[in-house]
């Protein structure tokens, strides 16, 4: 019986059928595990939070005429008009504008064949123009012939390759708080814009397209720009920064912003004073020895008062004095002292007035009392009597009106107490005084001076003495140096570092600021370094002596004293973080109007002289001893070797 191929095909038809049904059920099954999955990583994904969700705004509001980003207000300004001529650093003012600015600026280059063509269609123009109007006898057009100048100019300049030509687009956008402060600052934008004779426009109805524009993006939306050649477009470039490189002066260190050098000379402003403010450990005191030392070298005599002897290994380095002040030390200073002036202008009866006064100041340290608000002084009667007992003191030793200095001698304290003793009503203070004078400061302001100041550099120790004498040392020191400096006029700078401790009492800060203020008539320059920045600037006087010094420097700031620095010297937000996060070195350097942001750099020479660090200055003495221990050596080899005779 013969087969059906019909019943041979059933079983294989059959056994296909089945397995395309598995591979569907199959599929299906990883449709639905890939649905899952997808699912899942989609809620895992809503769970991230990614940074883009960390800086977005809240909300973003887009009107006509400005664009409100969460709780801040923009608006976007463009340039439209360029003046026939822009100075370099035109832009200066904009970019130095103390509120928050976004600037965009595109350059779009473009052919030059292509603005040939363009160039020559115009000077056929203005040719063909300005010929007519000779014909027909017309006044000459000014405006017209200075076109043809200036495109003639463009076009050699073109040709020659000398410029180039670019499209540029720029954009400003303004971020203000509420829409009237943004108004406000908007129209100071466009009035700075508009003293360069540059005609800007504000942004209408492309309010968001103007904000992205200036994002850091480089993506220009608005596409509106100017033809410019490049000279004008590299007179508009943003990254200038204040150049304080001269022909002389001293070398404080680089200029971060161009690499250039900050070379200056502190006696070519209108007065050679300097403040430093700096917190412990960031370099204020290398940068004054470095001052010092390079000051020396162009023949500036230095004179300094150095709190902790900081000083002493750059003293003995160049062959200074140093002179050490306490109450066992043999160096002495007599208060009152008065400058042998050889001047015959001054007269002396205003030298023993001022010195009066001077010394006024001194003895309400020593023994004044603290008055309603904390301040040392003394009673109206008080005042009277020692005003009188001073005149006196000086009178005592035929110092009065009229007489020569260079041969009398000068009183001392114990003559102060002498006379007090004598009048009525000042045996008080005269037992106050004799702390001073027989008692236990006997040895420190009861002595004729012994001090020479002959010498470049001059260094005043008071690490030694008590900190209840401290403030009425660096006094009777300064008073001394002003003496010395009122008669004879040299080349001089006055370092007083630490100068919060005179800040702590009125006279004396008052002093310092007389000081200050006077010292430019005898070419003197005072350079007051502090790290105790709030007690500097809350006193009236310290603000008094930054206001009239025309140099500082700010090093690196404690975070505490930072909203005080920058209210004094109105710095912006990037130049506060600067102070908070730069390295030892690394500051803002003011000179006039100028600042620029400071690295201060030495030689090896000059580092090994001037370094500060405990464990650099260890290292230093240890190479020495090793040195003189191995000429020692040598010398003693030496002499084994000698024959014996």
């Amino acid at each position: 019986m013969p087969i059906r191929p019909s019943a041979l095909n059933e079983p294989t038809t059959t056994i296909k059928a089945q397995s395309s049904q598995e591979r569907k059920i199959q599929e299906t099954r990883k449709d639905i595990e890939a649905k899952e999955i997808l699912k899942s990583e989609e809620a895992y994904q809503k769970g991230i939070i990614t940074v883009r969700d960390l800086v977005a705004p809240a909300a973003l509001r887009v009107d006509a005429k400005y664009l409100q980003l969460g709780d801040q207000y923009l608006r976007t300004i463009f340039v439209t008009t360029f003046p026939r001529y822009v100075m370099v650093g035109w832009f200066s003012p904009i970019i130095h504008l103390n509120a928050p600015l976004d600037i965009a600026m595109f350059f779009y280059p473009v052919e030059s064949k292509e603005v040939l063509k363009q160039l020559l269609k115009k000077v056929g123009n203005l040719e063909v123009e300005i010929q007519a109007d000779r014909e027909k006898t017309m006044p000459r057009d000014p405006v017209k012939e200075t076109a043809l100048q200036d495109i003639e100019k463009l076009r050699d300049d073109l040709t020659t390759g000398v410029e180039h030509f670019f499209q540029l687009a720029l954009y400003v956008t303004i971020y203000a708080n509420d829409l009237k402060a943004l108004d406000l600052l908007t129209e100071r934008v466009e009035t700075i814009f508009g003293g360069k004779m540059v005609y800007t426009r504000r942004v209408l109805y492309q309010s968001e397209q103007g904000f992205n524009s200036t994002l850091p993006l480089a993506n220009d939306e608005m596409m509106t720009t100017v033809n410019m050649s490049s000279s004008p477009c590299a007179s508009s470039f943003p990254f200038i920064s204040a150049d304080l490189t001269s022909d002389s002066g001293v070398l404080y260190g680089i200029n971060r912003h161009n690499n250039s050098l900050i070379l200056f000379d502190r006696f070519s402003m209108p007065n050679a004073n300097f403040t430093v403010f700096a917190t412990s450990g960031s370099g204020k005191s290398y940068f004054a020895k470095l001052e010092v030392l390079r000051s020396l070298m162009l023949g500036t005599d230095v004179i300094i008062i150095d709190p902790e002897r900081e000083y002493k290994h750059l003293c003995d380095a160049v062959g200074g004095t140093y002179v050490n002040i306490s109450l066992t030390s043999e160096s002495k200073i007599n208060p009152f002292d008065l400058p042998r002036a050889s001047s015959q202008d001054v007269k002396t009866s205003d030298l023993i007035r001022s010195a009066v006064i001077t010394l006024k100041g001194l003895l309400k340290i020593c023994i004044g009392k603290p008055d309603e608000r904390g301040n040392l002084s003394f009673t109206p009667e008080e005042d009277s009597l020692i005003d009188r007992a001073l005149i006196e003191s000086y009178a005592k030793k035929d110092i009065v009106p009229g007489c020569d200095l260079s041969r009398v001698e000068m009183p001392i304290m114990s003559d102060l107490q002498e006379i007090l003793e004598g009048m009525e009503g000042g045996n008080n203070l005269a037992e106050r005084l004799k702390k001073y004078t027989i008692g236990t400061f006997s040895g420190f302001l009861n002595n004729p001076t012994n001090v020479q100041m002959d010498n470049k550099l001059v260094i005043f120790s008071v690490r030694d003495l008590e900190d209840e004498l401290r403030p009425m040392a660096i006094y009777t020191i300064v008073n001394y140096i002003w003496n010395v400096v009122r008669s004879q006029m040299k080349k001089r700078i006055l370092m007083i570092d630490e100068a919060w401790w005179l800040m702590q009492y009125e006279d004396s800060a008052k002093f310092i600021y007389a000081l200050v203020k006077r010292c430019r008539k005898y070419y003197l320059g005072v350079t007051t370094i502090t790290q105790d920045v709030a007690d500097f600037l809350n006193s009236p006087y310290g603000k008094a002596i930054v206001t009239n010094s025309a140099m500082q420097l700010l090093l690196k700031q404690s975070p505490a004293a930072i909203d005080l620095i920058a209210k004094t010297f109105m710095l912006t937000e990037g130049e506060k973080y600067l102070l908070l996060e730069c390295g030892v070195g690394d500051g803002i350097f003011f000179a006039g109007n100028k600042h620029a942001a400071i690295k201060v750099v030495s030689s090896y020479s000059e580092d090994q002289l001037i370094t500060s660090d405990p464990r650099q200055i260890l290292e230093i003495e240890q190479a020495k001893r090793d040195f003189d221990k191995s000429l020692n050596k040598g010398s003693s080899e030496k002499i084994d070797d000698m024959p014996i005779e």
